[in-house]
């Protein structure tokens, strides 16, 4: 049995390929290539052509062949009704000639009618296949109506299909663009596909075309979609400016590491009685140097400096005249001692056990 919907397609391209065998369209002398080629895709989709239960289930009540009528008819009337939009006047359905090759009878237009109600009712019950299929059905008698169009495009949206959804509103306000319904449901589908520029403009539509402001509904699809609009604009915006992404380019801000050791480059260059000792000579200090070309190239690893608090009460100390901490029981803290080990490099490369440590790996 098809599950997917390429399974059922396959289906229906072997339904069609076989009736066009029995019913003239090809001679007799087609018959073993035509064979060859649904074996073929039934192997190629794991589905079984020969049965014609699974092949009903695909196909419902209408073949591939008139499911394509229908396409090209909607095609031909979305066309025409582009080409008319420039006039100052939107057309109508009924405005816009069919390519069909006959207008639909009354009766024809009665039937399509009473399986239009029928899918209305599959709605109710919330069984969407059955509603799609009663608006298929509806449309092949039908092509090009606006509200079968849209009724289907709501079905499809009610069974996740966002994007036959899409289509289906975009060719109903094709056909009839002052049918607001159809511009509401283009909304919502283009927002479930991430659209949300384009759903707010569909709502816009909407509104403009129901006129008087609109309608309390389309204007609240509006807003969702406007201000998912906006949300998108900031993140974007964020993603830009974010201070993250500009000490990646251009390495953390060393005034931060000055601070936190009690100064800025303009304190006492004399060292001693709490002020700050020479960067000079500090960083003429391999070991030392060493740790400022880590922590230039890991911000993640200066964040962490600047928050452990044992280093922060030292600068407090240290910057309020206690003078230089002792540094052999600071190192007794495993933390601070892994923490200089990470920015000495003392673990081996970036990626390499604990010189990738807790700096690289979070």
């Amino acid at each position: 049995m098809a599950t997917t919907t390429k399974q059922r397609l396959a289906l229906a391209i072997c339904d069609f390929l076989s009736t066009s065998l029995t019913d003239g369209t090809l001679s007799a002398e087609d018959k073993d290539s035509i064979d060859v080629a649904i074996n073929c895709i039934g192997e190629s989709f794991k589905v079984d052509p020969s049965d014609p239960a699974s092949v009903k289930a695909a196909t419902g009540s209408q073949n591939l062949l008139q499911i394509y009528g229908v396409y090209e008819k909607l095609k031909s009337t979305t066309t025409a009704s582009s080409a008319s939009s420039t006039t100052s006047n939107p057309p109508t359905s009924s405005d816009i000639p069919s390519a069909s090759d006959k207008v639909p009878t009354d009766a024809e237009k009665a039937q399509a009618e009473d399986l239009k109600a029928k899918g209305n009712r599959a709605m109710a019950a919330k069984d969407y296949p059955t509603a799609i299929d009663m608006y298929t059905q509806a449309l092949a008698l039908h092509p090009a109506n606006a509200i079968y169009l849209s009724n289907r495009a709501a079905a499809y949206s009610a069974a996740r299909d966002h994007a036959s959804a899409r289509a289906d509103a975009e060719a109903a306000v094709g056909v009839d663009p002052s049918y607001t319904k159809a511009w509401s449901r283009l909304g919502l589908a283009r927002f479930a596909l991430g659209d949300a520029k384009g759903s707010m403009e569909a709502y816009q539509k909407g509104i403009e075309h129901e006129g008087n402001g609109g309608s309390e509904a389309m204007k609240k699809g509006f807003e969702v979609a406007k201000r998912r609009v906006e949300e998108l604009e900031a993140e974007a915006a964020d993603s830009v400016s974010s201070p993250g992404a500009g000490a990646r380019g251009a390495g953390p801000d060393l005034g931060g590491l000055a601070s936190l050791l009690g100064g800025g480059a303009g304190g006492n260059r004399e060292g001693g009685g709490g002020g700050m000792p020479d960067l000079g000579s500090i960083m003429n200090n391999p070991m030392f140097a060493s740790m400022a070309q880590n922590l230039m190239s890991n911000p993640e690893m200066m964040q962490n400096l600047m928050s452990n608090p044992r280093l922060r009460e030292m600068a407090d100390r240290f910057s309020s005249g206690g003078g230089m901490p002792d540094l052999g029981a600071l190192m007794n803290d495993p933390n601070i001692a892994d923490m200089a080990r990470n920015m000495m490099g003392g673990g081996g490369g970036p990626g390499n056990g604990a010189g990738a440590g807790r700096g690289a790996g979070r």
